[in-house]
């Protein structure tokens, strides 16, 4: 029985977009907030979701440069200009 092909669309890049955000959102609270036994078991789990987090932005870049459409609105914080972060953040 072969395995359902995943459809690499723009629903799909959309996705992908919306998960690195949440990876972000992830790491940054991990960095400031989480509280772990010793800051080896810190740098252990912040590499683990960094690896997890650089496969997606890999994948999304791989669907970018084939052409996958996207709206600018749906790309993660961390891929926009910080100028145009910025302005985000204030308007939120």
């Amino acid at each position: 029985m072969q395995k359902p092909v995943k459809v690499q669309d723009k629903y799909y890049l959309k996705s992908l977009h919306e998960e690195i955000d949440l990876y972000d959102r992830k790491l940054a609270h991990m960095t400031k907030y989480e509280l772990f036994a010793s800051e080896a078991e810190r740098e252990i789990a912040i590499g683990k979701m960094t690896t997890k987090r650089a496969a997606l932005v890999q994948t999304a870049k791989k669907l970018v440069k084939d052409g996958v459409e996207f709206h600018s609105s749906d790309i993660p914080r961390s891929f926009r200009p910080q100028t145009e972060s910025a302005e985000h953040a204030n308007v939120a």
